[in-house]
């Protein structure tokens, strides 16, 4: 049985970019999930706007033939697609040019929340904001949402913030992050703030350490043009991880409002402190045994782009005083795989006698590909004999636990939802976005400014070795993907 859902207010969504790869693998199939479920009103509707000169019936045959390879056989009855795609509406634009405007505003009703997705690359935004503001389009109850990446530093996310809100009010801006709306994120909120379990213990007095773990087993095939202008820095750690982190290092706010949560996120990251060479892993995949490495794709031969990043972070509060965090994100590892692991010091003395050195407790928060929340705990081994300690995992998988009728909802149904619903909890605000470019600017000008290449790392490999120093340094390790 289908969950039982609130529908939305009627509106009129435009997505811009409407023929590229994001909106054919995540956007259009996430809305139509929504219409299945019952979330999207009978009024609503869906205006493409893309470049291409194609017809309304052309679109729909696209994004039909986009929700049958995505949703595969959770489409249902043939009845329930068509029904959706009668709500889907396509207009050509030239993002850069007049060509479009007039046509896409008389599509536009003055009684529905208007909301404007931009699937488009980050140098048409200001532009296109601009012209939605100019041409009327853009009304005071009106939203933008725009993608990742949110500048390449501190200076261009400046210019891009200021170009945005110079047409729109930052309660109109929603900067989405995707790993943002995954269960699981906004499950660690649910943990921490809704148990008196863990929040009592959520300091560096029980705390040993945290890893915050984004592994891919994919290259960069398919996006070598944007990843080596970006590298792992700017495409995972800069927006991804550091939000993982503020989620598990923020305090508890006030009120569950979007202001009052983004707030407590931002005080995180202006209390990170600088990070020092030596606390800090560059890697690079390399080929292997007959396979491609980084540079058979990156189009540079002697490209200094990091595939891989490990670092030692501190946060500089009461709360977390002696507990570092440690960020790894890369690709071509040897599973994909996210986590956070929050590792809690071990017992300071044992009872039992014949046994050796008692390990703290772990919570993992598993991001993907098995979304859900693992406890290591240790036990008596059962059986006669004598007491004999083991560690089991106390494990509850989302799919297995909610059952199999609670088809989870991708992240991009969620925060597209949220958009229409003016719920802003989930999105980057402009000063999140500066402070985080703040902290990391530092870190990659010093990188630019040395000749020195990544190390090199084996495909399939945990990274390269410096990340494993990293650790071993410390008395620590890190966990090993697919570890309980």
């Amino acid at each position: 049985m289908v969950s039982r859902v609130i529908p939305v207010e009627p509106f009129d969504l435009v997505l811009f970019g409407a023929t590229g790869d994001l909106a054919h693998r995540k956007i259009l199939p996430g809305l139509f999930h929504r219409f299945v479920v019952g979330q999207m009103p009978d009024t609503a509707r869906i205006i493409g706007s893309a470049r291409s000169d194609m017809s309304v019936e052309e679109f729909r045959g696209t994004v039909r033939a986009a929700i049958l390879e995505q949703a595969g056989d959770e489409v249902g009855p043939e009845e329930v697609l068509a029904d959706f795609l009668s709500r889907i509406d396509y207009v050509r634009v030239n993002a850069t040019g007049d060509e479009g405007w007039d046509e896409l505003a008389g599509k536009l009703r003055a009684d529905r929340v208007r909301a404007f997705y931009l699937s488009v690359a980050p140098s048409l935004f200001a532009e296109i904001a601009e012209r939605l503001h100019a041409g009327g389009l853009a009304t005071g109850d009106s939203r933008i949402v725009v993608e990742k990446p949110f500048g390449r530093d501190l200076q261009s996310a400046q210019e891009l913030n200021a170009g945005l809100r110079a047409c729109f009010d930052e309660h109109q801006i929603y900067r989405i992050d995707h790993y943002l709306g995954k269960e699981t994120v906004q499950n660690l909120m649910a943990l921490r703030f809704a148990n008196s379990l863990f929040e009592p213990l959520w300091n560096s007095t029980h705390i040993d350490h945290v890893q915050i773990t984004v592994a891919e087993s994919l290259g960069i095939e398919g996006r070598e043009a944007y990843y080596d202008k970006s590298g792992a820095m700017r495409d995972m750690v800069q927006n991804h991880l550091v939000q993982l982190l503020c989620l598990t290092a923020m305090e508890p706010p006030s009120k569950f409002t979007p202001n009052a949560v983004r707030d407590e996120k931002v005080k995180v990251i202006e209390a990170l402190d600088p990070v020092p060479d030596e606390d800090i892993a560059r890697g690079q995949y390399r080929a292997e045994k007959g396979g491609d490495g980084y540079l058979d794709h990156a189009g540079d031969p002697s490209s200094r782009t990091e595939s891989f990043v490990a670092m030692k972070v501190r946060v500089a509060n009461w709360r977390w005083s002696g507990t570092p965090f440690y960020l790894r994100t890369g690709k071509r590892l040897r599973a994909r795989e996210s986590e956070i692991a929050v590792v809690f010091r071990d017992p300071p003395h044992t009872i039992f006698p014949n046994v050796g050195h008692l390990r703290g407790n772990v919570l993992v928060i598993r991001l993907q590909p098995d979304e859900g929340i693992t406890l290591r705990t240790t036990i008596k081994d059962p059986g006669p004999g004598g007491l004999r300690l083991k560690e089991v995992s106390l494990d509850m998988s989302f799919a297995e636990a909610l059952g199999a009728d609670s088809r989870p909802q991708d992240a991009y149904e969620r925060l597209v939802m949220d958009v229409i619903r003016g719920d802003q909890t989930l999105f980057m605000r402009g000063d999140e976005v500066e402070a985080a470019w703040t902290w990391a600017d530092p870190i990659i000008r010093a990188w630019d400014e040395r000749t020195d290449q990544p190390t090199p790392y084996d495909t399939g490999s945990s990274g390269p070795e410096d990340a494993l120093m990293l650790m071993h340094r410390d008395g620590r390790r890190w966990r090993q993907v697919g570890e309980g």
